[in-house]
């Protein structure tokens, strides 16, 4: 059963929606019982940073998720916001995040449109249960101002453009994020999502 991280800051039904869409056994999770039954977790979120990260601590959720997904080892996956708070920090607010991936979270230079909002291109970096055998390059849909700095480039899975090359997608051990909105991004979205609920990792 894949739990789906339902807290004030976030668009849980939302990803809920697809997961129904694909006929996959899903709940919503707002408490650590439905943390710890889960045997799959999905972060969403929309906002900012400080906010999310606000919301799961007054939910008390921070200290369970960090158990299941840095202890017990269950898949993760982060959306948006979800891939964001996953850094060590944010230039969002200069934020302390969950510090589960090494690296920040920058702010795109003001030189560019902000935030990035619509469809752009994701081209993997390389191999992976999650993302192989899907479309290359996929296009998918993106609302945000900040981007993820990962420290190791390993951590890396898929680039976009965006006037620079950015990481849009995080993969590390149990755990891959992606910047982009999975369950608006269509067909590579849905098949995405698809691909997490059947990925067993080896870690």
């Amino acid at each position: 059963m894949i739990g789906v991280i339902d807290y004030r800051a976030g668009n849980a039904p939302s990803v809920g929606y697809a997961l129904a869409h694909l006929g996959l056994e899903h709940r919503l999770v707002r408490d650590a019982p439905g943390v710890r039954t889960a045997d799959q977790l999905v972060l969403p979120g929309v906002g900012a940073a400080g906010a999310t990260l606000d919301s799961l601590y007054e939910a008390d959720l921070v200290d369970v998720l960090t158990e299941r997904v840095l202890g017990d080892r269950v898949p993760f996956l982060g959306i948006c916001i979800g891939l964001q708070v996953l850094f060590e920090r944010s230039d969002e607010g200069d934020v302390e995040c969950l510090g589960w991936v090494p690296g920040v979270v920058r702010r795109f230079p003001s030189s560019l449109r902000v935030p990035q909002i619509g469809w752009n291109t994701v081209r993997p970096t390389r191999a992976h249960p999650v993302t192989d055998g899907l479309v290359d390059p996929a296009h998918c849909y993106f609302v945000n101002s900040y981007y993820c700095e990962p420290a190791e480039p390993d951590d890396v899975l898929a680039v976009t453009e965006y006037s620079t090359a950015f990481c849009s997608v995080v993969a590390r051990q149990n755990i891959v994020a992606t910047q982009f909105h999975a369950e608006k991004s269509g067909p590579f979205g849905l098949d995405l999502l698809g691909r997490f609920a059947r990925w067993e990792p080896r870690c």
